[in-house]
């Protein structure tokens, strides 16, 4: 859920107020940093997308999508691991990181499933199993049900995709006011934080993740871009959509996950009864990145399967 980060970002927003403003970084280092090998820019739909496209080009296709706030970074060790026999392919989503805003300025879910396609079609990749984490997860959903014969399969790792209690479908929420204060501060000590509690065990977070979250955040345009995603989401019900999805899914969970708990799974499961479901341990929102030696072996054994 894109709300979940306005909650996350409120004592961080509240405290940068009073902190000396934070400029955006300068495109050019961020790239030397952070975009070195196996790293590429493409353009798609008239965005430059940040992507990598790793692992053997006849193997099966796996496509990653990030949540709200992160980059492809997010899925390192999933890529490692995949990358002896999947061709793994992963991108800075529109309006993050240096992918950067898209220049129209939507960010729609259908706008982003038009790219996603697009992207595919950029890559001469016909169909692929659509893993995604959070914001990721709903955009796999949505793009799974507009293009299905595309999917192979679908993880969704703690997936968005139901509205929060009060929330009514159908309907733009808006970026809350506080969030408005992103573009122009983002403590660096206040990030780390807000990044921790993403985690099982926030300890987990290491410094140098830490670091490279808060640089890619300062890409040019990013902070304004996430506002005008959150301003322009809206959440269709998905009671009448979900059975649409024909393709083997399986639903991942870290069991600690606070910010869309692991209860939610029951939801899902009510629509998707023949669906995968994998509780983790100790793990929380982003077990793909807070331990990928623990989260990956039962994907892997899932994308195997027959």
């Amino acid at each position: 859920m894109l709300a979940w980060a306005a909650a996350a970002l409120v004592i961080l927003l509240l405290g940068g107020a009073l902190a000396l403003r934070t400029p955006d970084a300068d495109r050019a280092a961020l790239e030397a940093a952070h975009a070195g090998p196996p790293s590429r820019f493409l353009d798609v739909l008239g965005v430059r997308v940040h992507l990598r496209d790793t692992g053997p080009r006849d193997g099966p296709a796996v496509l990653l999508l990030h949540g709200f706030g992160a980059s492809l970074h997010t899925w390192e060790g999933w890529a490692a691991g995949l990358g002896d026999r999947f061709r793994v392919i992963r991108l800075d989503l529109p309006g993050f990181a240096l992918t950067g805003p898209d220049p129209g300025g939507d960010y729609t879910d259908a706008r982003s499933v038009a790219l996603l396609a697009a992207l595919l079609d950029a890559l001469g990749v016909e169909r692929a199993t659509v893993i995604g984490n959070s914001l990721g997860g709903r955009l796999a959903w949505r793009f799974a049900l507009a293009h299905p014969a595309r999917v192979a399969r679908l993880v969704l790792v703690a997936p968005d995709g139901f509205a929060e209690p009060g929330r009514a479908y159908g309907e733009k929420e808006g970026a809350p006011a506080l969030m408005r204060l992103l573009p122009y501060t983002l403590p660096r000590g206040m990030l780390r934080d807000t990044l921790a509690a993403a985690y099982g065990d926030p300890a987990r977070l290491t410094e140098a993740e830490a670091a490279r979250a808060h640089d890619l955040m300062r890409a040019p345009g990013v902070r304004r871009a996430m506002v005008a995603r959150m301003d322009q989401r809206v959440i269709d019900d998905p009671r009448p959509l979900l059975p649409g999805l024909a393709m083997p899914v399986m639903l991942l969970w870290g069991e600690k996950d606070r910010v869309i708990p692991a209860a939610h799974a029951r939801d899902w499961l009510a629509l998707l009864p023949r669906a995968a479901h994998v509780e983790l341990p100790g793990l929380g929102h982003v077990p793909q990145e807070e331990a990928p030696e623990v989260s990956l072996p039962p994907v892997r054994a899932f994308l195997e399967v027959p």
